[in-house]
């Protein structure tokens, strides 16, 4: 049997996640392969034209939801396999309808979230920000009998609260094991058993902020997460406790964020912001106890390779009749980022 594979995302995207032999393998494994020779993003009309008669398409960052008029163009497509994070810019009703499976890599980009987040507890906890200010423009020893010193900490005997366990915050909390620290989740899809065996504690969110000594916020998206940390839940938070957000910049009332952190109450490390960017005047580039990293918490350059990989795997399982790894499970996609 012939299999048709239809990769849609422009050549700028297809060039940044899959490398010549990535795609060179997907040709193999599916003996027809129709590819976008187009730099930019698909219109619908060309998804029309490339989806035409396709048993799988692929889809990544750019590419318009497939909606039945699309769909009608491929009545033969049985799978979807999307080289980005979140599918929910490319499924619709219609797709699940039609029984077509769906699958994602936002499992490959949540290592890299979790990885930065790692660094950034690291980093903060050792109060680098202050002390490489203080050994650039100051007394290279002058921070040893400065309260900059006194804020040093290290990777034990303190709590990280985790909120949210999707593929970023399990991971995450998996990179914890090595170190010598308490983790509390926050996740109202977890059970206390599920929590323990990732090596965590399950607590409510007020418990979790008042005990944390990091904040970690690594959950998805959703209607139910918007302005989670709000001015109540911030007041929960130890005076000098660390925040960290490479999730999404809507999980926290920015307004509520900016009068504790004015207040010198904890140090914030912000992956992502609500707008992005923020306003040049945005207090977020003027206050010295937040860092603003820019939403590279995930993969932005070798990093996105890894997408291809995955993607390519997860191709020849589908051919070889394998479950997909990222397979969505429908019922679930409401709590998936």
């Amino acid at each position: 049997m012939t299999l048709h594979l239809a990769i849609i995302p422009g050549m700028r995207i297809t060039r940044r996640v899959f490398t010549p032999s990535q795609l060179e393998e997907l040709g193999r494994l599916s003996r027809k392969v129709t590819l976008n020779q187009e730099e930019g993003n698909p219109s619908p009309e060309t998804v029309k034209r490339l989806i035409q008669g396709a048993d799988a398409v692929i889809t990544s960052w750019g590419c318009p939801p497939l909606d039945s008029e699309l769909l009608a163009e491929a009545p033969d497509l049985r799978a979807l396999l999307h080289a980005a994070g979140s599918v929910k810019t490319v499924v619709t009703p219609a797709l699940w309808e039609r029984g077509i499976q769906v699958t994602g890599a936002a499992s490959v980009l949540s290592r890299g979230v979790a990885e930065t987040t790692l660094g950034l507890t690291i980093a903060s906890l050792k109060n680098m920000w202050q002390i490489i200010d203080y050994t650039r423009n100051k007394d290279w020893w002058g921070f040893q009998q400065d309260s900059v010193r006194s804020r040093i900490r290290e990777m034990y005997g303190i709590t990280i609260g985790v909120i949210g366990a999707g593929h970023a915050g399990r991971h995450y909390i998996k990179l914890l094991q090595g170190f010598d620290v308490k983790i509390h989740l926050s996740d109202p899809t977890y059970t206390e058993v599920q929590a323990a065996e990732l090596g965590a504690k399950l607590v409510p969110l007020e418990e979790l902020l008042a005990a944390a000594d990091v904040v970690a916020v690594m959950a998805p998206e959703i209607p139910e997460t918007y302005q989670l940390l709000n001015e109540d839940r911030l007041g929960l938070m130890k005076d000098d406790a660390i925040l960290i957000n490479p999730a999404r910049g809507s999980i926290i009332h920015e307004e509520a964020l900016i009068r504790h952190l004015k207040l010198g109450r904890f140090f914030a490390c912000l992956d992502v912001t609500e707008p992005e960017p923020p306003a040049s005047d945005h207090p977020f580039r003027t206050l010295p106890n937040v860092v603003l990293t820019g939403h590279i918490a995930g993969a932005v350059n070798n990093g996105l390779l890894q997408i291809g990989k995955f993607i390519t795997d997860e191709w020849e399982r589908w051919v070889q009749g394998v479950p997909m790894e990222g397979r969505i499970d429908p019922v679930k996609l409401s709590f998936l980022a």
